[in-house]
Parts: C-alpha cells; structure tokens; sequence
C-alpha cells in the first residue's frame, strides 16, 4: 500500500486535499478542518520543494494535524463560560431586605452578587424579616428564594 501510493501521490495531492479540507469547513464552521487543510497544503508545499517520501509526508501531516488540534483548544476556542442563568449562588450569599418579608408572603430581597442571574428576588421566610435586613439564602424553590434573617 506505501509503495503504491509513494508512486501515485504527488505534490499536488496534498494541495488538493488540503484545499478540500478547508473547503468543508466552510460548511461545518469548527475550524478543525482548517488545521487539517493548512497542514495538508504546508505538506504539499514541503513536498513541491524537497521531494519527501510518503512516510514523511504522512508523519508530518499527522503531526501538524495534531499540534493545530491542540493549538485549537489551548489558544483560540473560546474558554469563556457565560454563567448567566445559571446556578451561581451559595447558600450564604448574603441579600439585603427591600421590601417586609412577613411570615405567609414574600418581599423582596436585593442579593449582594447575582442569583440565578439577577439580584433582585421574591422571597419568603419562616420568621418576619424587615426592611434593610441582611439576609441569607436557605433554599431556591422556583421562583421564589427562601431567606433567614442573620
């Protein structure tokens, strides 16, 4: 198999299959077919100008492959998680009382970092709890946050 394409694989292959290459990630859009291309055409541009052997050509596709691979997720994927929305409390974020928290309804509580995304929430407690009294979180149930006085 080697010899059969040492003899039929050309330079011109890799600049063919490394254009393929980063012709389809135009359509897939996740840039791991653009390393894949870029390495295949710098092959092809190697082998135009010092006439390699098949099996450095594919080791050295290989490792160009792999080393845009990881260059990929170290440098350019973006590593920021957007953690609005999502569960970013802890149970001793601490609030300050807005409006009177009585024992069967619920006030509001304005929290010192967000909460699920926002500061501002309805809760309710087991005790009544007044206004600019600092409170901490004891449960989130739904849409409501369950508070103590501190």
């Amino acid at each position: 198999m080697i010899e059969l394409l040492s003899t039929n694989l050309l330079w011109w292959h890799w600049i063919a299959f490394g254009i393929f290459l980063v012709t389809i990630e135009i359509f897939i859009g996740t840039f791991i077919m653009l390393g894949l291309g870029v390495a295949a055409l710098l092959v092809g541009a190697m082998d135009m100008l010092f006439k390699t052997s098949i099996e450095i050509e594919l080791t050295l596709w290989i490792i160009l492959s792999l080393l845009s691979i990881a260059l990929w997720f170290k440098y350019l994927k973006n590593p920021q998680v957007e953690d609005s929305g999502q569960s970013n409390y802890t149970l001793d974020t601490l609030g300050v009382v807005i409006k009177d928290i009585s024992h069967n309804d619920r006030g509001e509580v304005k929290f010192d970092t967000p909460v699920l995304g926002n500061t501002i929430w309805f809760a309710t407690s087991k005790e009544d709890i007044a206004t600019n009294s600092r409170v901490k979180i004891i449960e989130i149930k739904g849409q409501l946050i369950e508070v103590a006085n501190i």
